[in-house]
């Protein structure tokens, strides 16, 4: 399974990472976009503590699985790269310092998420483990949330959020189109 795979490759570099500063290169850097253009791949696959990690992957576990069972792996897997490009774009448009650098896979796994919310709208999502609400609720919520903190100084790339957010959805309507065109589920 895709999901499983890139969470592998995620893990992998994240310990590359601390054993190496080497990773700097592969992180994503605005003002080097045009320098180093494979940096709005590889970032996705950095992240900035365990924290980032752990939390990125649980969501990649659980959203990526149900996703890649109803679209398939390859489908998954040109998803998520894409939502993690488009991701890095739309933080490389909102950034306001554009020598700051992103990582993590934030983007592409709210790519995911918004596939999903087009996909199984009404799919129960756990908030905190404890809270269910449906799909495209959680999504359209963390989605408000990115957008309205968009101007606040954070360390959050809130625009490769929604720019991933954007992608997912535009894929989820494509599959959603395909299914009543081919009579094919999802």
């Amino acid at each position: 399974m895709w999901t499983y795979a890139f969470i592998g490759v995620c893990v992998a570099m994240f310990i590359t990472q601390q054993i190496t500063e080497d990773w700097v290169y592969l992180a994503f850097f605005p003002v080097l976009a045009a320098d180093a253009p494979w940096t709005f791949l590889t970032s996705i696959f950095l992240h900035a503590d365990i924290s980032h990690l752990f939390f990125n992957m649980l969501a990649l576990f659980f959203f990526g699985s149900a996703l890649e069972r109803r679209i398939g792996g390859r489908a998954l897997a040109v998803l998520f790269l894409a939502s993690g490009i488009i991701g890095n774009i739309g933080y490389m448009i909102t950034s306001v310092d554009p020598t700051i650098p992103v990582i993590g896979a934030s983007g592409a796994i709210y790519g995911v998420m918004g596939a999903l919310a087009v996909l199984a709208p009404l799919m129960m999502v756990f908030i905190y483990g404890m809270i269910p609400i449906p799909m495209i609720l959680a999504a359209a919520v963390w989605g408000f949330l990115d957008f309205i903190s968009l101007t606040s100084p954070s360390g959050i790339a809130y625009g490769a959020h929604l720019g991933g957010l954007f992608a997912g959805v535009l894929v989820g309507v494509y599959f959603r189109f395909l299914s009543r065109r081919y009579a094919v589920r999802y």
